[in-house]
């Protein structure tokens, strides 16, 4: 009995400990089915800038940064940035021309793009800008702008 009740006490003990270690500072957790979509591009498309891009997301709601609320967040843009990995996931995002916030929870932006090839994803911040916990993020597409077609007045 005694063996039983010290093998019940570790086991216990072991899981807090586990549940308490697994859960780091700044992760706010995500719903499984949570996720991020373009609604209006998809890989390989062709664009003329400015690119009118819609932000789509499923299993979780929108909120401004700040704004602490479970299943929430807010988007951002990665543009011709890497992908967010491995201790990037555990930072905020950072605040450049790569990595595009819409803290105000927006969900579509016109953005300027320069003739070429680009590449776009979106991830879902929590209040502080901080990847969930299961990242909630889109596919990285690639999209092609087109020259302007425009004449250039003199």
């Amino acid at each position: 009995m005694r063996r039983l009740s010290l093998a019940i006490a570790l086991t216990l003990s072991t899981a807090a400990f586990a549940t308490t270690s697994l859960v780091m500072a700044g992760e706010t957790p995500a719903p499984e089915n949570a996720k991020a979509y373009f609604i209006n591009l998809k890989d390989g498309d062709t664009v003329s800038s400015p690119v009118l891009i819609r932000f789509g997301l499923s299993g979780m709601g929108v909120a401004p940064s700040g704004t602490e609320a479970p299943n929430t967040g807010h988007h951002h843009l990665l543009i011709d940035a890497p992908a967010l990995e491995g201790d990037a996931l555990n930072e905020a995002i950072p605040v450049d021309s790569g990595h595009v916030h819409f803290g105000k929870g927006q969900t579509e932006a016109s953005v300027n793009l320069a003739p070429g090839k680009h590449t776009l994803q979106l991830v879902l911040g929590d209040w502080s800008h901080i990847p969930h916990n299961k990242p909630v993020m889109s596919e990285r597409i690639t999209v092609t702008v087109e020259p302007s077609t425009q004449a250039k007045s003199p």
